[in-house]
């Protein structure tokens, strides 16, 4: 028996068709595409920041991508997958964006260089889908130690991205994109500043 066709619907609307029958062993696999960001440059009390492994929800972690339906029930298919380990993608994400907003020297941990980084910033995403509604959330909370004296901070984030109208796999990896971008300026101007 072929396998039923794995569907992403938006607003009430089928947006794309992802599985094809006999295709189970032949996967679509999806890029972030990084957010652009703006040349000015954010000033932050730290030189150099590392950043953990931004710590995901089970779903969140795995190579399928999710959306959320209207019932609360979480869809996805083994054959519409991140084209990344979702952790390392995520938290490289981070990093680029922070050390792109603010100049500093940014790196995911482990740290490669051979003084401290000044600070660890640590991220712990709650929620991070698309859904049904045609709308893509990241939330959760970040957490920044600075190595020596400084103010630890902790802050929450919750960010709501509109996807594309076309919808599908790729509307929701550049969405994502968007909302890493702008948690990490919520992050730069709340918590590293």
């Amino acid at each position: 028996m072929p396998k039923m066709p794995f569907r992403f619907v938006l607003p009430g609307v089928a947006v794309a068709v992802l599985a094809l029958s006999g295709c189970a062993g032949n996967p679509s696999r999806f890029i972030v595409p990084p957010a652009p960001v703006e040349t000015t440059r954010i000033a932050i009390a730290y030189g150099t920041v590392a950043v953990r492994d931004v710590s995901l929800p089970t779903y969140a972690a795995s190579e399928e991508i999710h959306i959320l339906g209207p019932d609360g029930a979480l869809k996805s298919s083994p054959l519409v997958l991140w084209a990344d380990d979702p952790v390392r993608a995520m938290t490289g994400d981070v990093a680029r964006s922070i050390g792109r907003m603010t100049g500093a020297r940014v790196a995911a941990e482990p740290w490669p260089f051979a003084e401290r980084a000044q600070a660890v910033l640590e991220i712990r995403v709650a929620e991070m889908l698309a859904t049904d509604s045609g709308q893509f959330r990241l939330s959760g909370q970040y957490f920044v130690a600075p190595d020596m004296g400084g103010r630890p901070r902790a802050g929450a984030f919750d960010v709501t991205v509109p996807l594309a109208a076309e919808g599908g796999p790729a509307a929701i990896a550049a969405a994502r994109g968007q909302a890493v971008r702008e948690m990490s300026e919520i992050i730069v101007r709340k918590g590293l500043r």
